[in-house]
C-alpha cells in the first residue's frame, strides 16, 4: 500500500494532508504524482470522484518558488469547478502560506484585481475570464511553468479549444503541461500530441468505470410518454434527492417547468444562468427546498452534491463514460444509489453499448402502471399514519371518534377518513398546509402557483403591485417570484398566504383573469 508520504511531497503539504486526515492516495493521485513532480508532461484519463484535484494540486503546490508571481495556470470549464479546485489548492496548500486566486465570470472583477495585484502563485479560471485578464495586462504568464488542463473534454465541447491555444501559446515553450479528462475523444487526444511534450499517459478510467452500490435500470418509452413516464417513475420512488440528467440547455428549462407545473419541487441549473442563481438554485437543492435538480452535463460539473439517492437519464448520454460520470453522483460515501434511464426503442443499442463497455447490467423494467402509482401513494399514508400514531398528541382526535362510535363501528370509521383521505391526495385537491414545508419556499413562507407567466407578458413588478393593491401587503413581504413561460411562482409569508389566494384569484394580470392556488409538494 503507497502512503502520500512516500511520494516526495514537501512537508508543508503532508502537514496539511494529515490534518485533513488524507494518509492513502486514490490510484490516479498515486500515479500522477511522481511523474509530475519529475516535471514531465501528462496525459491522464480519469473520471471526476477518482481524486483527479488533489492528482495535480499536490504536486504543483509542492514545486512552487517564494516568489509571488503566476507560476501555475490551471483551466477549468465552470466556475463551480474552478472554485472547487482552488479551495482544494487553498486548503493543500495552507502551510506553505500559498496564494492562490480564483478567476471567473460571474464575480466582480474588481475583486480579481485586487487579488491579482497583490501577487498570487496560483491562478486557476475559467478560459474566458483568464483571457480577460490577459488583455487588460492584469495576469502576465511569463513565469508560468505549469498549466493544467481539468476536464479537457468538457472545455472542448463547451467550445473553448481556440481560447484553451491562445492562451497556452503566451505561456513559456518550457513549462510543464497536464491534462486531466474524463473522455479521451479524438479532439482531447490532438490537443494533447499539440502542447505537450513526450507525455506520460495515465489511466484509471478502466478500474472505476461502475459505481458498485448503484443499481442501474431502464424503461422503454416513446419519445412522446417520456414525461409521463418520468413522472410516474418519481411517484413510485419518491426520491429524496435526485439529479435529472438532459442533453440540452433548452431541454434541461422544457423539463423544468413542465415538472414545476406539475406540482414538483425542482430547480434547473445550466450555463445561461447567472452566478447569483446558480447559488441560489443549489443552495435549495442542498438544504432540502427542492427535491429534483435537472441539470446538463457542462453545469453538474464540479458541483459538490452529497447524498443524491437518485439519477435519472432523461436524454441517454451519447458515450459509457458520460454514464459512469453521471450515475457516479449516487451511491457515494458507502450509500446505496439507483441509476434510471428512460431510453426510446431507438436507443436500445445505445444501453447495450454502455453495458459491454462498462461490463454491468442495465435492467429492463417494466414501466409502473397507474394502479403502481395508486399503491405507492397508500403506502405512503400507511407510513404517515403509522409516524403520527408515534407522536401521539391525539386526544381531540380520540373525542371525535367516541362521539361518533356511538352510531358506527370503530372499524368503519377508520375506513371512511382513510377513503376521504386518499382520494384527496390521488386527485390532487389538498392544498399544502400552512404550516407545512410550503412546497420548497424559504422558511416562514409558503409558495403559490399562478397560471400566468412571460408569455402573458407579465413582470415580476405586476405580481408584486396586484399582491399590494388587492390583499394590502407590502412588497418588502414578498419573497422570491420565478416567472416561467407560461406560469409563475411567488412565495409570500406564512400568515398572508390564504389571504393572497383569496384576494388575488380572479385578478386581471396583463389583461388575463389569473387563478392562484399553493403550490402542492410532490406527494411522498
Amino acid at each position: 500500500m503507497t502512503i502520500f508520504s512516500e511520494l516526495g511531497l514537501s512537508e508543508p503539504i503532508l502537514i496539511a494532508l494529515r490534518d485533513l486526515g488524507y494518509d492513502e492516495p486514490t490510484p490516479i493521485q498515486a500515479q500522477a504524482i511522481p511523474v509530475m513532480l519529475a516535471g514531465h508532461d501528462v496525459i491522464a484519463h480519469a473520471q471526476t470522484g477518482t481524486g483527479k484535484t488533489a492528482a495535480f494540486a499536490l504536486p504543483i503546490l509542492s514545486r512552487l518558488k517564494p516568489e509571488h508571481v503566476p507560476q501555475a495556470l490551471v483551466l477549468a470549464p465552470t466556475r463551480e469547478l474552478a472554485m472547487q479546485v482552488a479551495e482544494a489548492m487553498f486548503r493543500y496548500g495552507k502551510h506553505a502560506s500559498t496564494r492562490v486566486t480564483p478567476v471567473y465570470g460571474g464575480q466582480p472583477i474588481e475583486r480579481q484585481l485586487r487579488s491579482l495585484a497583490r501577487g498570487v502563485q496560483v491562478v486557476v479560471g475559467t478560459p474566458g475570464r483568464v483571457m480577460d485578464h490577459m488583455r487588460r495586462g492584469t495576469l502576465v504568464l511569463d513565469h508560468i511553468s505549469m498549466v493544467i488542463l481539468d476536464e479537457a473534454d468538457e472545455m472542448l465541447d463547451m467550445g473553448f479549444a481556440e481560447d484553451i491555444e491562445y492562451i497556452l501559446q503566451q505561456t513559456p515553450n518550457e513549462r510543464q503541461t497536464a491534462l486531466f479528462s474524463a473522455t479521451m475523444p479524438a479532439a482531447v487526444l490532438d490537443l494533447a500530441m499539440r502542447y505537450t511534450r513526450e507525455a506520460k499517459r495515465i489511466s484509471v478510467v478502466s478500474e472505476q468505470l461502475t459505481a458498485p452500490r448503484t443499481r442501474q435500470v431502464y424503461y422503454e418509452v416513446t419519445p412522446r410518454e417520456k414525461l409521463d413516464a418520468l413522472c410516474r417513475v418519481l411517484d413510485v420512488e419518491t426520491p429524496g434527492s435526485a439529479m435529472i440528467f438532459c442533453r440540452t440547455r433548452a431541454d434541461a428549462d422544457r423539463l423544468g417547468e413542465s415538472l414545476q407545473g406539475r406540482g414538483y419541487m425542482a430547480e434547473v441549473i445550466h450555463g445561461d444562468l447567472s452566478q447569483p442563481m446558480r447559488e441560489r438554485v443549489m443552495k435549495r437543492f442542498r438544504e432540502g427546498q427542492a427535491e429534483l435538480l435537472v441539470a446538463t452535463d457542462v453545469a453538474a460539473r464540479g458541483l459538490d452534491i452529497p447524498d443524491v439517492t437518485h439519477v435519472i437519464n432523461y436524454d441517454v448520454p451519447g458515450d459509457p463514460e458520460s454514464y459512469v460520470h453521471r450515475i457516479g453522483r449516487t451511491g457515494r460515501a458507502g450509500r446505496t444509489g439507483l441509476a434510471i434511464s428512460l431510453i426510446t426503442p431507438r436507443e436500445r443499442r445505445q444501453i447495450q453499448i454502455i453495458e459491454r463497455t462498462t461490463r454491468s447490467r442495465i435492467q429492463r423494467l417494466k414501466l409502473p402502471s397507474l394502479a403502481d402509482v395508486a399503491a405507492r401513494r397508500r403506502e405512503a399514508f400507511r407510513d404517515a399514519l403509522r409516524e403520527v400514531l408515534r407522536e401521539g398528541e391525539l386526544d381531540p382526535y380520540i373525542m371525535m371518534v367516541e362521539e361518533m362510535a356511538e352510531g358506527h363501528e370503530v372499524a368503519d370509521l377508520a375506513a371512511a377518513a382513510f377513503k376521504l383521505l386518499l382520494n384527496e391526495v390521488e386527485q390532487e385537491e389538498s392544498l399544502v398546509s400552512v404550516e407545512g414545508d410550503g412546497a420548497g419556499a424559504e422558511a416562514g413562507m409558503i409558495r403559490l402557483f399562478l397560471d400566468v407567466g412571460r408569455f402573458d407578458r407579465v413582470r415580476p413588478a405586476d405580481i408584486v403591485g396586484a399582491i399590494a393593491n388587492e390583499v394590502g401587503i407590502p412588497g418588502k413581504q414578498i419573497g422570491a417570484i420565478d416567472i416561467y413561460d407560461r406560469f409563475t411562482f411567488v412565495e409570500v409569508p406564512n400568515d398572508t398566504a390564504h389571504r393572497v389566494v383569496r384576494g388575488l384569484s380572479g385578478v386581471n394580470l396583463r389583461g388575463k383573469p389569473v387563478k392562484v392556488s399553493f403550490a402542492k409538494p410532490k406527494v411522498s
